[in-house]
């Protein structure tokens, strides 16, 4: 569990285990039939997150194969994150609806773990329904092609009261999930199908259990899965383990290994490169298809190892008989070579009073290659996220990525010393919180903890899973920890979230944009759009989030906005823009505060950017009325080369570098912060391909070996002195809240947030107690102690109170929204689930066998954030229109831009007819319509991707005779009409799209004939 500061868990009774299971039946109801397992059997698992969560500690299939050492069961999981049994919404068609995956394990027993989810409805008698037509599609199937599958269905567990005011006590989820129980029970015995009340079984565990077995009420710890297991295998299937605690051990290891790889075949990553949208592009479907067949020999080799030592034996595992991977060459037409990490310095451009010295580099740390984040310990270390085997972990191959510790042993400036701290797949963004690290490696959120002082984690929770996976691109990034006590992180278009909570219904959301969960309260929500690919979050001292858009190169303040009418009070977070954009794509974002820097650097916001300008870009924030921000641009802070800009900025075709160019093309800072002594480090990821699109992902160019860290500091200036943060008194701790420097009081809420909450809260109202708060200078530390209540989630309406009167107008304005969390007005936000808002992504939702789905409401109970589409989305489900328009007097058409193409192929025109084309851009990313001679469009798609810089202001349209006609640069749900004659000569005229990287897809024909 993880450690809640604010009560301790009381002991409980022991009591032998075994006497309680002896208690405990399958069936409540005696005409539910009891499971019998046989050789071989199939078993398919379906449900919810309790059903996922079972592959973390591989628990319930040990036990499952120890109670049957000569069946040689094949498991596999097909659990769910937010899945109930009517509704299972996917972000791509092609990933398969339950029917396709239960056929493709060739499932002939089927355990099902639902009722969770769907109790939040209240309406046990629809579940009933639910769960009938569900029972009544499966038996109609025969997924091994010979038998109707036998089903056991499993209850829901009870929610455990873990006695503490940061989680809900149950009593409402349980009054629920007995009646949903209840229900399942009936159904079982009216359908004559296996049933396992876990429910009843879990209650009598949670009495008799001397510590927590669940981590927030309602999934399961590793203990937990551990007595659930022992209960299922010993109590009902009715079958002794007799492995001891060693030969039990390896075969949890060989189930988990096994499970681990199952996963990344059924739950792979980037599964819009797999069968989704760019599926289609140079040749990702089959390399990666190829993959996931290499992935199920894999696993189907693992079952062999687990049938053995289920028997208390062992065998050498095998994977010489896995299909070969499709071999990848590049797209790359240049020499790629990689500038020494020293000599890079060389080749950067930044001011005068300015050095930069080099960090680390993978020549001395080859574990930090391919740096995608970093964060600063309460220690004073820099951490890297090192995703090395970006885009995604290849079957087969060693997975090398990780967080990465670097000290600097000696104060020169430069690293003498790395620690792997975790192994951890595609690390996207991370933070620290409670003695750990939160990390994300999508679908999942880790909580890691290091007990011991060793600097390696030896603590590994899962918090929550359902997290977008469908791109790596677009998964949540850039996490912070809020001055309100949530982790923020941000994710863009092509997936989809679903995310269980204690509090309510799964938190479902297709919405590109900045999300929040809170870590000690397990509470999640959607917080405010921002599209298409949402990457960085800053937040200013005064608790302003500040984010960027990657793609567009946007950045926005966002900020509280309450709106009451005499009958309405609608309280929401929306978003204005910071500055005009100039760059584009944003990895990252950061505001530079530390007293080393002048003063001409305080307060500025970074951009990292990493196409066309590689470097960081400085704003300097203006704070104006009303809590407005605004960002002015102040001159770059570094850059490769001795141009500020690399033509083209884009990446969708091959870049061709001058023979004259001074700079380093695969220059690319990734993220950066303020270390202990006041410098700015930055990431360079260094890679000659960082997109997706057009290129494949296993394209033989993209680097798994090179990633760099760099260090900025001031000339003749001191470094910023260090301060002790770590292990510091709470007294001393609170102190430093008076600190101008962001980073410290960020580092100190960190700190703060591992300590008992009784003895904080306490210490921090006495010390507060003894500011002057009539005076501006305590303005911060008034709301770093507000704030500090939020963190470890205790109500101060009295500091509230005198927040909200605070001279200063920026205090009062975060203050209320410290009201709007403490008061009885919703909170929570939720992102949209419909098509309209869903981007690129194609949409699944019930399955098939329920045939009326608006008999049961998605919920209304919470605030829904909605998107008002502003056309029929549905209208583009045929991409391939061909029209024929010669019969009208105005050949009228409406091109619909939609997942990244038209809807119509092609239209058909007399010569000299009159012509109205209207682009209507319901999609979620800026396209233009151009038209083009025949045969030009190409041609015409690489001089827009030419025009660099200077494409914005010319709408991507190159100066070319060969363009006869062509629109603005359209943003998302906007639309524009073209009008004219067509041409008097016949011949298949080209339309296309010359935003860059959308030529490739987005095209058509205008056939003009006599």
């Amino acid at each position: 569990m993880i450690v809640f500061k604010k009560a301790k868990y009381p002991a409980r009774c022991a009591v032998h285990v075994w006497l309680v299971l002896a208690g405990l039946y399958m069936t409540g109801c005696g005409g539910a039939q009891k499971i019998e397992l046989k050789e071989g059997d199939r078993i398919a698992i379906v449900g919810n997150s309790l059903a996922e969560r079972f592959q973390q500690d591989g628990w319930f299939e040990t036990y499952l194969q120890a109670a049957n050492p000569e069946g040689k069961l094949v498991v596999r999981n097909l659990g769910y994150s937010g899945d109930q049994v009517h509704y299972r919404p996917r972000a791509h068609k092609g990933f398969g609806d339950s029917d396709a995956h239960l056929a493709e394990v060739k499932a002939n027993v089927i355990f099902s773990f639902f009722g969770y989810n769907e109790s939040f409805e209240d309406k046990p008698e629809e579940f009933r329904k639910q769960l009938t037509a569900w029972i009544d599609h499966v038996q109609t199937q025969k997924y091994d092609s010979v038998h109707t599958p036998r089903i056991v269905m499993f209850s829901p567990i009870a929610h455990e009261n873990l006695k503490t005011p940061n989680l809900p006590d149950g009593t409402e989820n349980n009054r629920r999930l007995a009646a949903y129980t209840k229900v399942m029970e009936e159904v079982a015995a009216e359908k004559k199908t296996g049933f396992v009340d876990l429910f009843t079984a879990t209650q009598k565990l949670y009495e008799t259990s001397e510590k927590p077995l669940t981590i927030n009420g309602i999934h399961l710890n590793e203990e937990g899965n551990r007595q659930l297991a022992q209960y299922f295998a010993e109590t009902v299937l009715k079958e002794k383990v007799s492995l001891d605690k060693v030969k039990l051990d390896s075969l949890r290891s060989a189930v988990v290994d096994k499970d681990d790889h199952w996963f990344r075949k059924y739950r792979t990553i980037s599964g819009n490169d797999v069968w989704g949208t760019r599926s289609t592009q140079d040749g990702n479907y089959a390399t990666l298809n190829q993959e996931l067949k290499v992935l199920d020999v894999m696993t189907a080799n693992r079952d062999k190892r687990i049938w053995t030592r289920a028997q208390g034996k062992d065998e050498k595992l095998d994977d010489s008989n896995v299909p070969e991977l499709l071999v990848v060459g590049t797209h790359i037409t240049r020499d790629v070579t990689y500038v020494d990490p020293q000599e890079a310095i060389s080749k950067m451009t930044f001011p005068k009073e300015l050095e930069v010295n080099l960090f680390a580099s993978e020549k001395t740390f080859p574990e930090i290659a391919k740096p995608v984040a970093m964060q600063v310990d309460t220690k004073g270390r820099i951490w890297v996220a090192s995703w090395a085997t970006y885009p995604k972990w290849e079957p087969g191959k060693p997975m090398n990525d990780r967080l990465v510790i670097l000290s600097d042993e000696n104060g020169d400036g430069v690293a003498d010393k790395s620690k792997t701290f975790a192994y951890i797949s595609h690390p996207t963004g991370f933070e620290f919180w409670n003695d750990g690290v939160i990390v994300v490696s999508a679908p999942d959120i880790f909580y890691l903890k290091d007990t011991d002082g060793d600097d390696v984690a030896d603590v590994k929770i899962k918090m929550f899973g359902g997290i977008g996976s469908d791109d790596t691109h677009h998964s949540a990034n850039n996490l912070i920890y809020g001055p309100d006590g949530n982790i923020y992180y941000q994710r863009g278009i092509f997936i989809l979230e679903n995310i269980e909570t204690p509090w309510r219904v799964s938190e479902e959301s297709g919405t590109p944009g900045l999300y929040r969960f809170n870590p000690r309260t397990f509470d999640f929500s959607f917080v405010v759009e921002n599209t298409p690919n949402a990457h960085g979050i800053s937040f200013d001292k005064w608790g302003n989030p500040l984010i960027t858009d990657g793609t567009s190169g946007k950045a926005f303040q966002v900020y509280y906005d309450r709106k009451v009418t005499s009958t309405t009070d609608v309280n929401r977070y929306e978003k204005r823009p910071l500055f005009t954009p100039t760059v584009r794509p944003i990895t990252a974002n950061m505001i530079l505060s530390s007293s080393h820097f002048p003063d001409a650097y305080q307060n500025n916001f970074l951009l990292f950017n990493v196409i066309g300008f590689q470097g960081i870009k400085r704003y300097r924030l203006d704070y104006k009325e009303d809590g407005v921000v605004e960002g002015v641009e102040t001159g770059d802070l570094l850059y490769t080369g001795n141009q500020p800009t690399f033509a083209p900025s884009t990446e969708a075709a091959p870049r061709i570098v001058p023979k004259d160019y001074t700079g380093d093309p695969n220059f690319r800072p990734t993220d950066g912060v303020i270390g202990g002594d006041g410098a700015l480090y930055f990431s360079d990821w260094q890679n000659p391909v960082i997109t997706h699109s057009p290129y494949n992902l296993r394209d033989a160019s993209r680097d798994h070996t090179h990633g760099r860290i760099y260090r900025v500091t001031a000339k003749n200036r001191p470094l910023q002195s260090a301060v002790a943060i770590h292990g510091a008194k709470v007294e001393d701790l609170l102190e430093l809240f008076k600190s101008p420097v962001d980073g410290i009081r960020h580092r100190v809420r960190v700190e703060l947030s591992g300590r008992n909450t009784d003895e904080v809260i306490k210490k921090a109202q006495a010390w507060v107690a003894k500011l002057d708060l009539d005076k501006k200078e305590n303005a911060l530390p008034l709301l770093e102690i507000l704030w500090l209540h939020q963190q470890h989630n205790v109500v101060n309406r009295d500091l509230l109170g005198k927040a909200l009167k605070f001279p200063e107008a920026q205090v009062r304005i975060a203050a209320q929204k410290v009201a709007w969390a403490w008061s009885t007005r919703e909170s929570h936000l939720r992102g949209g689930t419909g098509n309209d808002i869903s981007g690129m992504q194609y949409r699944t939702f019930y399955e098939k066998f329920w045939k009326d789905p608006d008999s049961t409401s998605r919920m209304t109970s919470h605030v829904e954030h909605k998107i008002v589409p502003t056309t029929d989305a549905k209208k583009s489900d045929n991409f391939d229109q061909k029209l024929d328009l010669r019969k009208s007097e105005v050949a009228s058409v409406t091109l619909e831009a939609i997942q990244l193409r038209f809807n119509v192929a092609e239209f058909t025109v007399k010569s000299g007819q009159k012509v109205e084309i209207t682009l209507d851009n319901i999609d979620l990313m800026p396209h233009n319509l151009v038209i083009t001679e025949p045969g030009a469009a190409d041609e015409v798609a690489q001089q827009a991707i030419a025009l660099g810089d200077n494409g914005p202001a010319k709408n991507y349209v190159p100066d070319n005779k060969k363009v006869l006609f062509s629109s603005r640069l359209i943003e998302a749900k906007k639309k524009e009409t073209l009008k004219f004659k067509a041409p008097a000569i016949p011949g298949d005229y080209q339309f296309v799209c010359t935003f860059p990287g959308h030529a490739p897809v987005m095209r058509g024909i205008m056939k003009v004939v006599q």
